[in-house]
């Protein structure tokens, strides 16, 4: 029966399939554009935006929106009504059975799911209007580019068997104007002294290509010049090109002519004023407006260097820290840069829903200024809440919520207060278990550092401090871990596309509280070490007793001399069993001392063509080992008797996207991690690098994959070093649904030089490139604006641990790895 629906449906869809079915005779959809640049065929990827008509968008070269269109049917009844009149039977059966209402309800159903299939994109119908704009469009853009005599034609091509048709744009550029002689005349002496003594480098220069775009830089240049030196009114209209457009040579001459006077309407009549600069001579900032209070009495206020802090109620901020937000200040010069800064400076507090900032004439004055900051407060506590879903060799599948409060300006100086509490509930490999936890964090607009230290980050770059402080306690998760941290972060931003960040104190304290379920959770373990007694004992049906005999046992096998000298391979499973129990089950006290530095040039949310670089370098250890001179009996450095992790850790990722119109992405990842340890310590389980899972190599589950060229089997497996890389192509199918096409490479491998990793987990430098494993797949994404369900399905394309057929083998749906993920994975 299923089958049945299966391939019924498949008939519905494919019968849809013909893209032009609602066509109309005489008319023709678009199929194609073609771009022609001199006679030679191009993409035309810069030339998109300027095409008003384009073809239905596809997915795997198919307008899968069009189809589904096609389903719908544009003569079918709009009302029940008229349903019931085209469909008497099933309406009257409906009725008889149940009532008119269900009736009416069951005609409706129709209705709508007729309109939800016709609400996708419906067939593009060529417009030769909108054809003939184009072309004037490709025409304008030419000539912004210097190719005065350019020319463009256009030609429809139809076909009316198909009722398809494709557009052809051909573009003549002729020969480009370069620029010759450039002269630049400054009617005010005040703007003439500000630029010549800036002596900024102009854009124009004599021999380039005559551009748009380098006129628009040069008057950005100019206005942002004159306005970051006390020249308030100034605007580009006070700026003037003029280009010879006579000469027949393919050179023009440029006059760049700067006004020393704006127009201003005194009664009734436009008169003339010269440019001049402006002073700020009175700053007031009111803390708590709000559009319903506007022109109500203060009833609070504070004098504060000069800055006039008001409000309608009680002053609620400390006028000491508010004001370091405030980079004007009263009698200095007006600076665009510093009126900017102020506005972003007052944002990054998250305290107020908005900061508009109003500057007016001092009455009686014509060079100078009054500032008024109107600051709306957000509310005092606000309630958030996260959820997530997780899935992973360990654990199956789980969930997870993070309820937490936030309490704004909590000590009157902009701090922010957030209070969190988790909890998850997962089926482990072990059974249901569930982990609960707590944290409280403390953002600081400023650094709060001893000794004046707070002194070497300017405050222009948003300096930030955070404390924070939590616990959290799993059951029947793993070795039912408990954890403490404690973190003091801080954090600048240097200039608009790069972060530094220093983590100081980032102090971690895992407790295992159940170490003695160890082989219950990783059986593969206790598999591999039974088979182990099998050969010790000479006895096939041997079976080790759970904990205690298993535990006497791995510590026997591997200081048996003789048995390491007759049986090498089996001294060692045991001897790499009990090393990663010491590992799992060791308590850790990670004292981390870390630095970042981030660069990302992308300018807003939606912003699609970016770069973004990422290092971070950490030690964990390096202070406490030196003040520890003790250790435990598996000769680990403690402290406080707790074994302390001691190493070196480097992280680099780098991410790059293009936009290729229409939605379309095309975004590449790179990751490379190292750990390196010293003093004999071990790497915790904890910091160690995985592979696989949703926002990984896709192909594998989280934990599955790796080292090296081994197929361990086992429930986890880590390493020391990692490299990962992804491409991802990003397009639109219909509606909120967008899709994905995209292959992820990489793995882990063992760095630590130990002697009980075999050569298969090791990176031996380029030989271990053959390890790389390879996924591929596609995807869906449901796009809700606030945030993004995404579903992908990865097939393993190459397993570097298979001994032949390494390509392919497993390529297919019943070896896939379905992925269920919140936001894009990179």
């Amino acid at each position: 029966m299923k089958k049945i629906s299966f391939y019924f449906l498949l008939i519905i869809f494919f019968v849809s399939c013909n893209s032009t079915k609602h066509v109309t005779e005489g008319e023709h959809m678009l199929n194609d554009n073609y771009i022609f640049i001199d006679s030679i065929k191009t993409k035309g990827t810069d030339l998109q935006k300027y095409i008003l008509q384009k073809p239905n968008p596809r997915f795997l070269g198919l307008p899968i929106a069009l189809y589904f269109h096609n389903i719908g049917n544009h003569n079918k009844p709009k009302t029940p009504i008229k349903w019931a009149k085209k469909n008497p039977r099933s309406y009257n059966f409906i009725k008889t059975i149940f009532s008119e209402k269900q009736s009416i309800a069951y005609a409706n159903s129709f209705i709508k799911l007729n309109n939800r299939f016709l609400k996708n994109n419906e067939p593009e119908i060529i417009n030769e209007i909108k054809v003939n704009r184009t072309a004037d469009n490709l025409w304008a853009y030419y000539k912004t580019q210097g190719y005065f005599k350019s020319s463009v034609n256009s030609q429809i091509n139809k076909d009316s068997v198909s009722k398809k048709a494709s557009v052809a744009y051909y573009i003549t550029t002729g020969k480009a104007t370069v620029l010759d002689s450039i002269k630049f005349k400054i009617d005010s002496p005040v703007l003439d002294s500000i630029y010549k003594t800036a002596n900024i480098e102009t854009f124009l220069k004599t021999g380039e290509q005559y551009k748009d775009v380098t006129f628009r830089n040069e008057a950005n240049t100019v206005v942002k010049l004159f306005r970051n030196s006390g020249i308030y009114h100034f605007t580009e209209s006070a700026l003037g090109f003029y280009v010879d457009s006579t000469r027949t040579d393919y050179k023009t001459n440029v006059e760049f002519l700067i006004s020393g006077e704006r127009l201003i309407e005194e009664d009734g009549l436009y008169v003339e004023k010269p440019f001049k600069v402006h002073t700020i001579k009175e700053i007031n900032v009111i803390t708590d407006y709000s559009f319903t209070k506007k022109g109500g009495s203060i009833q609070d206020s504070v004098d504060y260097k000069g800055i006039k802090f008001l409000a309608y109620n009680k002053l609620r901020y400390n006028p000491k820290y508010l004001a370091q937000s405030i980079f004007l200040k009263p009698e200095g010069i007006y600076k665009d840069t510093l009126s900017n800064l102020t506005r972003t400076h007052l944002k990054s507090l998250k305290n107020f829903k908005s900061s508009n900032i109003v500057y007016s004439s001092i009455p009686g004055t014509d060079d100078e200024l009054k500032m008024d900051i109107f600051l709306a407060p957000l509310e005092k506590f606000t309630l958030g809440l996260e959820t997530e879903l997780t899935h992973s060799n360990i654990r199956n599948i789980g969930t997870s919520a993070k309820f937490s409060i936030t309490n704004r300006n909590t000590f009157k100086g902009a701090e922010l207060l957030k209070m969190s509490l988790l909890g998850s509930w997962f089926n482990s490999n072990n059974g249901p278990g569930y982990e609960i936890g707590a944290d409280v964090s403390l953002e600081v607009p400023r650094f709060v550092a001893p000794f004046g230290l707070n002194k070497l980050v300017p405050k222009e770059m948003s300096p930030r401090t955070l404390f924070s402080v939590g616990s959290s306690f799993q059951k029947n998760i793993g070795l039912d871990r408990q954890t403490f941290s404690f973190l003091t972060d801080y954090k600048w931003q240097f200039n608009q596309k790069k972060t530094i960040q220093l983590e100081v104190l980032n102090t971690q304290y895992v407790q295992n509280l159940n170490i003695g379920s160890f082989f219950n959770i990783y059986k593969s373990e206790f598999r591999n070490l039974n088979a182990v007694a099998k050969v010790y004992f000479n006895d096939t049906n041997k079976i080790l007793s759970l904990p205690n005999e298993a535990l006497t046992f791995m510590n026997t096998v591997t200081t048996d001399i003789n048995f390491r000298a007759s049986n090498s391979d089996e001294f060692n499973t045991a001897k790499n069993i009990l090393n990663r129990y010491n590992i799992i089950t060791s308590d850790f006290l990670i004292p981390v001392f870390g630095y970042s530095y981030t660069y990302n040039n992308q300018t807003t949310f939606k912003d699609s063509d970016f770069s973004y670089f990422k290092v971070r370098i950490a030690n964990s250890g390096n202070i406490l080992g030196l003040l520890s001179k003790n250790r435990n009996e598996n000769n680990k450095k403690t402290f406080l008797n707790i074994p302390l992790a001691q190493y070196f850790k480097t992280d680099i990722e780098y991410k790059k996207f293009w936009n290729f119109g229409n939605n379309a992405v095309f975004g590449v990842r790179t990751f490379l991690g190292a750990i390196v340890t010293y003093d004999n310590s071990d790497i915790p389980f904890t910091k160690s690098y995985f592979a696989g899972g949703s926002n990984d190599i896709r192909a594998w589950q989280t934990y599955e994959l790796g080292p090296g060229s081994r197929n361990t089997g086992l429930e986890y497996n880590t390493g020391s070093f990692k490299f990962l890389s992804s491409a991802e192509y990003r397009f639109d199918v219909f509606s909120r649904l967008k899709g994905a096409l995209f292959v992820d490479a990489g793995n882990i491998w063992d760095i630590s030089g130990s002697s009980l990793v075999d050569d298969n987990s090791r990176f031996n430098g380029f030989n271990s490139l053959k390890d790389i494993a390879i996924g591929s797949g596609f995807g869906a994404r449901l796009d809700f604006s606030f945030l993004i369900l995404r579903f992908d399905i990865g097939f393993k394309t190459y397993e570097p641990y298979l001994d032949s057929n390494k390509w392919f083998r497993n390529y297919n749906f019943s070896n896939a790895v379905y992925n269920v993920g919140i936001n894009y994975p990179f």
